[in-house]
């Protein structure tokens, strides 16, 4: 089996190809991908070294599987292409969830979902993967009408740049804090042009005013 993963060199994307050796998933031809910056960096896989290349040279050489890892944007403009060789492709981004004709998946509970048209297939969120595990047994059981639902999602999840900011805010802040003890935390500052991720609990609010990942849930 051929599989490319797209967006090799991020957070994401290396935990991906640590999963794919601890599954010992049989891979005849590995390709790993990622954007331009990153093309020509080397990645050793079962003590074999690759060479990232560009994207559109993974499209070209026609995988079975691409498992994508390098954000939304990414994933609209270069899943369709993949799908349009052939490939199956697996999303771990935000691109795909919310539309009706792309089957979201956690296989262990609607994997039938899968068509042999299916092309491109999304997959929710860290947070709602682990609850509908739990849930949907006991939808089955008993029809469950209402979740009163919190989350807490880790920085880690932005991927390194998110957690880059945080290690920045946060030396910065220390510093700020031994020099200036009485400020609160909220007045510290950050060399970001964003809102500050150290001392924020909410961070991300859409235009709608609600986070996305509820909305997925009950999509």
């Amino acid at each position: 089996m051929k599989i490319a993963v797209v967006g090799a060199t991020g957070l994401v994307g290396s935990k991906m190809l640590q999963v794919l050796d601890e599954q010992k998933i049989k891979i005849d031809e590995l390709i790993v991908a990622a954007s331009e910056k990153s093309v020509g960096k080397e990645i050793v896989f079962q003590g074999k070294t690759h060479h990232v290349i560009s994207v559109e040279d993974a499209i070209e050489a026609r995988p079975d599987i691409a498992i994508f890892s390098a954000g939304a944007g990414a994933s609209k403009q270069y899943a369709p292409l993949f799908a349009a060789k052939g490939t199956y492709v697996i999303d771990n981004s935000s691109a795909w969830r919310m539309y009706p004709e792309i089957p979201l998946v956690v296989p262990e509970i609607n994997a039938d979902t899968i068509t042999k048209d299916t092309r491109i297939i999304a997959n929710p969120n860290c947070s709602t993967i682990e609850m509908v595990l739990a849930l949907a047994p006991l939808h089955k059981a008993f029809d469950i009408k209402r979740l009163v639902i919190a989350t807490y999602q880790s920085v880690s999840g932005s991927g390194i740049k998110g957690i880059s900011q945080l290690d920045r805010e946060e030396d910065e802040r220390l510093k700020v804090k031994g020099e200036n003890s009485h400020l609160s935390p909220l007045t510290f500052p950050t060399h970001t042009p964003t809102r500050s991720i150290a001392t924020s609990c909410l961070t991300v609010v859409t235009s709608a005013k609600t986070a996305t990942p509820p909305r997925k849930r009950s999509w």
